[in-house]
């Protein structure tokens, strides 16, 4: 339910594709995706976790060191995944859930579609977690949804066999293909499967194996004190989101799909390029939308349910214990977070960070007079993706988006954005979000909350 991590090893689809283009020859392409995986492989220096495998293929492959997800969270990052567009854009809010329907909008185009469309069979095994199934359908498909996730997921010798069947399908049907294997792991176990033991804790918290703070000291560090065998840099934020639907366009960015670093294998970045990221949703429940932009120097985080306390997701309710928080390091000895409960809680409406001489982002900037350029330039940029990426959030929290324009709400927030900001805004969404959602929340919260 938490977020995919995308080190992915076999994730070299841009290069294959590019080289179908350059010699009109068919590629296959695999894609492996590990349900919340980072540090715990040898790639990483994880002395806990064996992966030699991994470990040969991340030896002889690309390996991204400056990589990023649009969102960190489960259905949206598996549908910014496939879709190449931020979760506002493509509709999938939060985890997939069809009952409310958390689903992508009906006319999302996805990779598995669009390659199907081109003569390439595609398969999916293990979790899928993204709907509609119009939206991601594959030809071969062996999910949660038709098996038991820890069949699909988790069993390495089902998952094998399942393989062997997609694979030998594509040889009869002599297609190209795109298998997509999603792994259950090494998202943790359920407390009702005890049958897995300690196993998710202990192999599952990373701990030694994260190359950054070993036993969780020094409390603070410097970066540049970490080795790692097969990389020139790690970045603290390890998920990775790879846009695929528009990286041939790499010279122009028309609001469709991908934003900031676009083309594959590209030079190193500049100081202005810039990563967004969109968060709205988690569980149903769990509503707490973020916008945020971040450039080689800083990051700007948007929270734009500030007022509002930060909702607690299921993860922390079914978890057994704070045990690992409270003693589980070999000094048995708490640690002096540096967060408290209330900060955890109560978040500032923006975060600024200076993320080289700060990476874990612990000292917020925004506000000090030697930044504000910074800001304003960020603030600016931030917006101006919004505006490209059709973002019904664009005049939160302080104003609603109404036919393209930010409508001021008598909240007691205050105007704190530019009330043109959403004047150039067409996105197709907005009917729905004008005549249903938006009046609700116009004349009804708009007015509670005043």
């Amino acid at each position: 339910m938490a977020r995919p991590s995308t080190v992915v090893y076999a994730l070299l689809l841009c290069t294959l594709l590019t080289e179908k283009v350059l010699s009109n020859k068919p590629r296959n392409v695999l894609l492996l995706l590990a349900d919340d995986g980072g540090f715990e492989i040898g790639a990483y220096l994880n002395k806990i976790c064996q992966t030699p495998n991994i470990d040969a293929l991340a030896r002889r492959s690309v390996i991204f060191n400056n990589a990023f997800t649009s969102v960190s969270s489960c259905s949206p990052s598996r549908a910014a995944l496939l879709t190449g567009t931020p979760s506002h854009q493509n509709g999938m809010y939060g985890l997939h859930h069809g009952v409310h329907h958390f689903n992508s909008f009906d006319n999302v185009t996805s990779l598995p579609n669009l390659l199907r469309q081109h003569g390439i069979k595609t398969g999916i095994i293990g979790k899928k977690h993204v709907g509609p199934a119009s939206v991601y359908r594959f030809d071969y498909e062996q999910t949660e949804e038709n098996n038991h996730i820890n069949q699909v997921g988790r069993n390495i010798t089902h998952i094998k066999l399942l393989a062997r069947e997609f694979l030998a399908q594509a040889n009869r049907d002599n297609k190209p293909f795109f298998l997509y294997v999603g792994f259950h792991d090494p998202h943790r176990c359920g407390n009702t499967e005890p049958q897995y033991g300690p196993f998710c804790e202990r192999f599952g918290s990373g701990e030694e194996g994260m190359g950054l703070i070993p036993d969780w000291k020094p409390w603070y560090y410097q970066w540049d004190e970490v080795q790692l065998p097969f990389h020139i840099q790690v970045i603290l934020y390890f998920i990775f989101l790879l846009h695929l639907m528009a990286w041939r366009n790499k010279e122009q960015c028309d609001g469709q799909y991908m934003f900031g670093r676009v083309p594959c294998l590209e030079p190193p970045p500049n100081e202005r390029e810039a990563v967004f990221a969109s968060q709205t949703h988690h569980e149903v429940t769990m509503y707490y939308p973020m916008r945020a932009v971040r450039t080689r120097r800083y990051k700007l985080i948007h929270n734009l349910h500030f007022a509002m306390p930060f909702p607690i997701d299921q993860d922390l309710y079914v978890s057994p214990t704070f045990q690992d928080l409270l003693n589980r390091t070999r000094s048995k000895q708490p640690l002096p977070w540096y967060k408290t409960l209330k900060q955890y809680y109560y978040r500032p409406q923006w975060e600024l960070y200076d993320v080289r001489a700060d990476p874990t982002e612990t000292n917020n900037l925004y506000g000090k007079p030697s930044l504000a350029d910074t800001w304003a330039e960020l603030s600016e940029r931030l917006a101006a993706w919004q505006r490209a990426s059709r973002d019904p959030w664009l005049c939160a929290p302080a104003a609603l988006l109404r036919r393209g324009q930010c409508r001021a709400l008598d909240n007691g927030l205050g105007a704190v954005l530019d009330s043109g900001l959403g004047a150039a805004l067409d996105n197709g969404f907005g009917a729905a979000i004008d005549d249903g959602l938006g009046a609700v929340i116009d004349n009804g919260l708009g007015a509670a909350l005043h």
